[in-house]
């Protein structure tokens, strides 16, 4: 598996509309836009950061994983995700080592990127992402 780099760092958040006040007034880090996926019931929003950039996600349902993230922890740090070269061989990879997946394979997340997650029991209770961007 070859991990590019740090992708981006999720954050959950009651409000985007709220949350984003720190990262740009206060850090004064450029807002790339938002994006809701229906299909992970998340809006999410983009601040850039060099190579990397934040993300928000705040949850459109009530039972949405962010919602459950933030009703069980609170707000705040909810994955890393690291920018893969093959996300497919990625995860093969992996499973080949035994390591617990939430995705078996890939499924599209906010912009289009290909996404999986690997399971917090086999990180050391860290939710990562892998994405791969064409």
């Amino acid at each position: 598996m070859k991990i590019l780099k740090i992708d981006h760092l999720g954050i959950a958040v009651n409000s985007i509309n709220e949350g984003k006040n720190f990262w740009t007034d206060i850090l004064g880090l450029d807002f790339a836009g938002k994006e809701t996926v229906e299909a992970q019931k998340v809006t999410t929003a983009f601040f850039p950061v060099g190579e990397s950039e934040v993300e928000l996600l705040e949850s459109t349902s009530p039972d949405g994983p962010v919602a459950k993230y933030i009703e069980k922890k609170g707000q705040g740090m909810q994955h890393i995700a690291f920018r893969v070269e093959n996300i497919e061989e990625s995860l093969q990879e992996l499973k080949d080592k035994g390591v617990r997946l939430i995705d078996q394979k890939p499924r599209i997340g906010a912009g289009g990127a290909k996404i999986a997650f690997l399971h917090p029991k086999a990180t050391g209770g860290v939710l990562v992402e892998l994405c791969q961007r064409d």
